[in-house]
């Protein structure tokens, strides 16, 4: 039971030292759950508005921009607490909640308007269908690669350099084949999490994989 309770202590304590990314993570939980009380065509209907699809951006660009960032697009929330937890959570510790909170709010709505941009671009050039105004964008992916993109720099060099090349793979391969709006918006969003590197100056010693691996071999 004492090592229980430790380990309950200890949970509680990475919580408590990452509130923004845990309250975030709260209210995705209660929202995913609203949706699977909604049926089919109701659900359709109330995540249209609160999707930063380019109707919505037109008519009420500050509501969805901060409505979209507040539903998970799949309805599984279990994936989200661990990425939550592995990314954000040591991001704003690192960070501060004001600078990690920036960097969600900037690669959210930067990578939202400028793929919204390439979308409606796609429109007037006839490359994609007009009823696309009212495509379905809306999660929490965006922040998700920005903030990815910004931990780069809590990494050490030269192992920061890989951590880099790997990220702009991930988020850079889907754009080489068939690519979607989406696919450049995380990969915006992954760039503007790199190009954040004002906001880690003054954070503290960055960490060294190989001091973790010569740790724990004793």
């Amino acid at each position: 039971m004492g090592f229980l309770r430790g380990l309950g202590g200890r949970a509680w304590a990475y919580v408590r030292s990452a509130p923004g990314t845990y309250i975030w993570l709260t209210i995705l939980f209660v929202t995913t759950v609203a949706l699977h009380y909604m049926s089919p065509a109701f659900e359709q209907q109330f995540l249209r508005q609160r999707s930063t699809n380019l109707r919505e951006l037109s008519d009420n660009p500050v509501r969805v921009l901060i409505a979209s960032a507040m539903w998970i697009d799949g309805g599984d929330w279990v994936p989200y607490a661990l990425l939550y937890t592995v990314f954000h959570a040591p991001a704003e510790r690192w960070l501060g909640t004001v600078r990690w909170l920036l960097v969600c709010v900037l690669a959210h709505v930067l990578a939202t308007l400028i793929s919204e941009g390439a979308l409606l671009k796609g429109i007037h050039d006839g490359i994609v269908p007009h009823s696309a105004v009212n495509t379905l964008d809306f999660g929490v992916s965006y922040a998700l690669a920005g903030v990815i993109g910004v931990l780069t720099y809590r990494i050490t060099r030269p192992w920061r350099y890989a951590y880099a090349v790997i990220v702009l793979l991930v988020y850079g391969l889907p754009l080489t084949e068939s690519p979607t709006f989406t696919d450049l918006g995380h990969f915006v969003a992954a760039l503007i999490g790199l190009a954040c590197y004002p906001l880690v100056r003054g954070r503290g010693k960055a960490w060294n994989p190989k001091e973790t691996l010569d740790a724990l071999r004793g």
